[in-house]
C-alpha cells in the first residue's frame, strides 16, 4: 500500500477507536468494524485508488451487528466528497443509512436519508447513529404546540395565573411577576417562535434567527427549547457560546426559564 494511503488509513483507525468502535475482537467484546473481504491488501500494491479490486470500505456494525454506516477511506490527496455517489451505491447495497467520507483529515458524515454530507470534526459513537435512526421528528406536534406570551412562565410556575394574588387586579399582577421573577415574552420574541412553527410546517428542518444585543436571545432560545423538547421533536439540545461567562450566564437564565418543563 502506498505511503499516502496507508497514512490516511493509520489517521482513521485512530479516529474510530477514538469514538470508541472495535476494530479487532478484545477479550469480552467483538468488533463492530469490518472490511470488505472480497478486498486483499496484499493486491492493492501502490495504486489503491485505481485497483481493480475497489476500494477499502469500511463497514460499521450496529449494536444487533447489523449493518449501521458505511465509511468510505480517500488517500491525503484526494477530497472525500469525491467518493459520494459511489459510497451511496454501496451504502444502498449494504442497506446502510450512514455514510463516512474521509481521507484522514477531512471527514463528512451523510444521512442518505436527510439531505447532503455534512462535514464533521470527530467521528460518530455507534450509539449516536443508532440514536439518529430510531429518532423520527414531528412538525406536526412542532407547529400545533400552542406558544403564548406565558410559554416561559408556565414553566417557572405552572399554574400561575389561578393564584388569588394574580387575579387580583393589574397592579397586583405586576408585583406578583416581580416577587416570583415571572418571565413575560415581548411580542417580538412571541413572534420569533411563531416564525419557526411556520416554517416547520413548510416542511423546513433548519431556522436561523437575528436578534440584536439586549432583546432577549437567551428568552426567546429558552422557548425554542422548550418548544421541541415538550413536542418531543429533540431530546438533548447543544447550547454554543464564545465565553465562559456566557456559558454560566446562559445556564442560570435556562434553570431560571426553564426549570419545570
Amino acid at each position: 500500500m502506498a505511503r499516502t494511503e496507508a497514512k490516511a488509513r493509520l489517521k482513521i483507525n485512530k479516529l474510530l477507536e477514538e469514538a470508541g468502535w472495535i476494530l479487532v475482537d478484545k477479550e469480552n467484546r467483538k468488533a463492530n468494524v469490518t472490511v470488505e473481504s472480497h478486498i486483499k491488501l496484499e493486491e492493492l500494491g501502490d495504486d489503491f485508488e485505481n485497483t481493480k479490486n475497489g476500494f477499502i470500505d469500511y463497514m460499521l456494525l450496529g449494536s444487533d451487528n447489523f449493518p449501521l454506516a458505511v465509511l468510505e477511506a480517500k488517500r491525503e490527496s484526494i477530497h472525500p466528497l469525491s467518493a459520494k455517489e459511489q459510497s451511496r451505491d454501496y451504502a444502498n447495497g449494504a442497506h446502510a443509512r450512514y455514510i463516512i467520507l474521509s481521507n484522514g483529515n477531512i471527514h463528512y458524515l451523510w444521512d442518505t436519508k436527510e439531505g447532503n454530507p455534512e462535514q464533521i470534526m470527530r467521528f460518530p459513537t455507534q450509539k449516536s447513529l443508532e440514536h439518529f435512526q430510531t429518532y423520527t421528528p414531528n412538525p406536526q406536534t412542532l407547529t400545533s404546540e400552542v406558544v403564548s406570551d406565558d410559554y416561559i412562565a408556565q414553566s417557572q410556575m405552572p399554574n400561575f395565573q389561578q393564584n388569588p394574588e394574580w387575579q387580583a387586579g393589574d397592579e397586583q399582577q405586576e408585583q406578583f411577576k416581580q416577587k416570583n421573577k415571572l418571565v413575560i415574552m415581548r411580542k417580538y420574541q412571541l413572534e420569533a417562535v411563531h416564525a419557526i412553527q411556520q416554517a416547520a410546517q413548510k416542511e423546513k428542518k433548519r431556522y436561523l434567527l437575528e436578534m440584536a444585543t439586549g432583546t432577549g436571545k437567551t428568552l426567546t432560545c429558552a422557548a425554542i427549547i422548550k418548544l421541541f423538547l415538550r413536542t418531543g421533536n429533540a431530546k438533548r439540545v447543544l447550547f454554543l457560546v464564545d465565553r465562559i461567562e456566557l456559558e454560566e450566564q446562559a445556564a442560570k437564565a435556562f434553570r431560571d426559564y426553564l426549570g419545570k418543563v
